[in-house]
């Protein structure tokens, strides 16, 4: 049966309501103009007009922005985002065209001895732990899900090795699903400084993000952010002189 929604007329008070909230928004953002610093919100509005700027400077900057781990499939995806835990994606990449080579297969996988595969990804670090869980991983995908990558983020988690931030990279990227945030140390930084959060805790972090970021844009939001501090959000002297959220930004350790 079709549902049927019956959109209710606006009153008045609805009407001068939300002319308040944008004539409060532009307000705001006129403030910005010629301002190296930028005031702190003074209500919803202006909170919400300061996010929209700071995702539309982040489309600006990084209009087509992905997940820079190398990947042909799902399960190479959740592999390389495993192994990325405490390493950089750019060692990752140099070590699993040869992983994939050797192991093409789920099967592959499931069937190597951990000191193997230990050997393997000896490089990316922890590598006794990354090894047990890309071997659990693959027995259990292998096991309970027929050897397909879950798409629902509550069975992603109950296999070896994705935690929250690895399930949100492998729904968001593989499959285009918004699960939730990721946020990894770039993330974390990045929040604190644009007083997007005062969390330290990266699931509270999230919680705040999904309040404050549209569900549309919470996979682009993910990327676009590591991004920014690779490249200008850099944790120790960020360059705030070539920052384009000066305006934004009323952060303790900005250098600018």
């Amino acid at each position: 049966m079709e549902r049927v929604v019956v959109e209710m007329p606006r009153t008045p008070r609805r009407r001068a309501e939300g002319q308040q909230r944008r004539a409060d928004q532009k307000r705001y953002l006129r403030s910005l103009a010629g301002k190296k610093g930028a005031a702190r919100p003074k209500n919803a509005a202006e909170r919400r007009a300061r996010v929209q700027r700071i995702l539309a400077i982040l489309d600006e900057r990084y209009p087509n922005v992905t997940c820079a781990l190398h990947h042909s499939n799902a399960w190479e995806l959740l592999v390389a985002t495993i192994l990325s835990a405490q390493c950089t994606d750019e060692r990752v990449n140099k070590v699993t065209p040869g992983l994939f080579a050797k192991y093409p297969t789920i099967e592959d996988f499931a069937n190597v001895s951990q000191a193997e595969l230990a050997k393997d990804i000896h490089s990316t670090g922890f590598f006794n732990n990354k090894a047990k869980s890309v071997i659990g991983a693959a027995k259990k995908i292998l096991g309970e899900f027929g050897g397909e990558i879950p798409r629902e983020i509550d069975k992603l988690l109950t296999v070896p090795g994705a935690a929250r931030k690895t399930a949100n990279v492998v729904l968001g990227t593989a499959f285009g699903i918004a699960s939730g945030v990721v946020v990894d140390t770039h993330v974390s930084r990045i929040s604190q400084r644009l007083d997007l959060t005062k969390n330290a805790d990266p699931v509270k972090i999230e919680r705040d993000l999904i309040q404050a970021v549209p569900q549309e844009r919470w996979i682009s939001f993910s990327h676009q952010m590591i991004h920014f501090g690779r490249g200008i959000c850099v944790a120790r002297s960020p360059k705030c002189v070539e920052c384009p959220m000066t305006a934004l930004c009323y952060s303790e350790d900005r250098t600018a």
